[in-house]
């Protein structure tokens, strides 16, 4: 892993968070691509990971943003954890929770094939 450029949307979230602590300690060139950590005491900050990997705060809804951080970062490998996963929220919040899930996931997928980079995306 040491030199790959790597990309994780949702890199703010738990699992997004011990995700690039595990590939900086691994030698990964790590940018992460969310929306920005919730609270100070979120595990994001509490591992300072804005100081361990290039961190942009952004939305996998915005396509032309998306598109221009896989321009700049020219990932190899791509971990696709961006989501809005509370199920409670979703009844709440529906439209949201599609937009994000499924549009969001279009526009991650639609950036992958688009890049003569990323050779695995999970």
């Amino acid at each position: 892993m040491r030199g790959r450029r790597v990309l994780v949307t949702g890199h703010t979230g738990f699992k997004g968070s011990w995700l690039c602590l595990v590939l900086n300690e691994l030698g990964a060139d790590v940018t992460g691509y969310a929306l920005p950590p919730e609270g100070e005491d979120s595990h994001f900050v509490l591992l300072g990971l804005d100081r361990l990997i290039r961190h942009v705060v952004g939305d996998i809804r915005d396509d032309k943003k998306l598109q221009a951080v896989f321009d700049e970062a020219r990932p190899e490998i791509v971990f696709h954890l961006a989501a809005q996963a509370l199920v409670r929220y979703s009844y709440d919040e529906p439209k949201l929770t599609f937009d994000t899930n499924v549009a969001g996931s279009v526009n991650v997928l639609e950036a992958v094939r688009k890049s003569n980079t990323v050779r695995s995306f999970v």
